[in-house]
């Protein structure tokens, strides 16, 4: 998987309400992909270029429907609309109404569409908003609606959950980009738009998804989604026998140079990010985070897999001191010693993380303060308590 794939938009855009096609989502797809491998960033400016080639690989369809589906696309696009809200300074809701595009340009000589966002677009369509969903264009290259790519998208909004809140059926026609005019009655929506989304979805993304009707009265009212990560296939790891990862006492001391480097790597594979990343969590701070992680021994056993695909490798292993590690378990402590923790991990940057916005130094000490004296939640702090008791 190239980085380069991975979709990021800013969750105000995946909520906005909006009606594309399905060559009008693909081609925004491809378009914020070519910013990533081109390097040009997103801007009002400069145009992104898709090459019918490219959809034609990426989508699996005919030469002749992509240059079609291209041309006609491009007629279409640049009316388009979309709108989100926002809060005004004084807390008041702002309802936005903007195009994605400023400039279309079709070449039809070169089989090349050019796009240029509109200036309203572009702070929602960015790589490391703190707010964001990511996912493989490989997940949605297999569904052929537009309801599919638009039900998939919200639903990895809500990936760290894996499950929605109900949803206003209103709202929800809104979001997965269905016209007041369409399927007015619900199980005209039920069958010819959820159905068959949640169908192709199942079938062809990496998540599995139910869907539940709530009503008010007799009426149906509002919809919300479950949904769960499939099992990804295991790849068999060569490893010395002797130092299996699958051993208790497996434990590779890592230097803090290649703790933030593997955990930066770590932090671009999608399956990391979809089972890891917190919603509002940027990709600096889940990248610190993962860092930590890779100090806990059981953490690091778990991610030892992918660390050895990464290139953390068995040369690099035998090298480095094998530490025998203690099973974490919970550590009876003194309220002095409670309180003298509390405040060396509240001005730690290991812990930085667990500090929740805007929270004080103090609240968040105190919050730290009863974390050390549950024993279920201690023990993320193991080896940290063990060492400083």
């Amino acid at each position: 998987m190239n980085k380069s794939d991975l979709v990021v938009k800013d969750n105000a855009l995946i909520n906005a309400s909006y009606n594309l096609d399905l060559v009008e989502q693909r081609l925004i797809l491809l378009a914020i992909i070519e910013a990533r491998e081109s390097g040009k960033g997103i801007n009002a400016n400069d145009p992104l270029t898709v090459h019918a080639e490219s959809y034609i690989n990426q989508f699996n369809v005919h030469r002749n429907t992509a240059y079609q589906a291209l041309k006609d696309a491009c007629d279409d696009l640049f009316a388009r609309q979309f709108s989100y809200q926002s809060l005004s300074e004084k807390g008041n809701i702002q309802r936005h109404k903007a195009r994605w595009v400023s400039e279309v340009i079709y070449v039809e000589q070169e089989a090349t569409v050019k796009l240029i966002f509109s200036s309203a677009i572009i702070p929602l369509i960015t790589r490391l908003e703190k707010q964001f969903t990511s996912y493989e264009i490989k997940q949605i290259s297999g569904l052929n609606t537009g309801y599919a790519v638009r039900l998939y998208e919200l639903l990895v909004a809500w990936r760290s959950t894996g499950k929605t809140p109900i949803i206003d059926i209103g709202e929800f026609r809104r979001q997965i980009g269905v016209l007041d005019t369409e399927y007015t009655r619900f199980n005209n929506l039920k069958v010819r738009v959820i159905e068959p989304a949640i169908k192709q979805i199942n079938e062809h993304t990496d998540i599995a998804v139910k869907f539940e009707q709530h009503k008010t009265g007799r009426n149906i009212t509002g919809i919300s989604f479950r949904f769960k990560q499939k099992a990804q296939p295991k790849v068999e790891q060569k490893t010395d026998p002797k130092r299996d990862p699958n051993t208790p006492d497996f434990f590779v001391e890592m230097t803090d140079a290649q703790r933030h480097l593997f955990a930066h790597k770590l932090s671009e594979l999608p399956e990391v990010g979809s089972e890891y990343a917190e919603i509002g969590e940027s990709a600096e701070d889940f990248t610190k985070r993962l860092a930590d992680m890779l100090l806990e021994p059981k953490k690091f056993r778990m991610f030892y897999p992918l660390l050895e695909q990464l290139g953390f490798g068995s040369k690099k292993i035998q090298s480095a001191p094998i530490k025998q590690v203690d099973e974490p378990k919970f550590i009876e402590l003194r309220n002095m010693q409670v309180n003298s923790l509390s405040f060396n991990m509240s001005r730690d940057k290991k812990f930085a993380h667990l500090k929740q916005e805007n929270e004080s130094p103090d609240d968040f000490m105190q919050r730290l303060r009863i974390m050390l004296k549950d024993p279920k939640q201690q023990l993320q702090f193991y080896d940290y308590v063990n060492a400083k008791k």
